[in-house]
């Protein structure tokens, strides 16, 4: 099967926090707990307990190996249901500055090494 993504992804395994905005761009303190399966470029994927829409927005905090973090606004483009209840998310990043870009450069770098 032909890779059709732009960027290589990588496996990382954290857990982060989402904070959802609403159509303004306005942080709300809905807090979701999810648990980070793999991360690239251009966007994320997940694991969690809570269903969350298609096309919903999030503001996150995601610690990556060297334990800098990478803050991030990223947008549900994909959900897989588990038969144990969890959901599979798939994210792409929609803002983030192009240091914290560099930074999962730098990561799948040291990966492939």
């Amino acid at each position: 099967m032909e890779e059709k993504r732009k960027h290589k992804r990588l496996d990382l395994d954290v857990s982060i926090q989402l904070e959802k905005l609403d159509d303004d761009k306005i942080t709300t303190l809905k807090l979701v707990h999810v648990d980070v399966t793999d991360i690239s470029r251009s966007g994320v994927g997940f694991v969690s307990d809570q269903k969350l829409e298609l096309g919903s927005f999030y503001d996150t905090k995601i610690q990556i190996w060297t334990r800098e973090i990478i803050n991030a606004v990223l947008e549900i483009v994909r959900c897989e249901p588990h038969g144990d209840g969890s959901y599979k998310y798939g994210c792409t990043f929609i803002g983030m500055t192009d240091t914290d870009a560099l930074k999962i450069d730098i990561y799948q770098i040291f990966n492939d090494v």
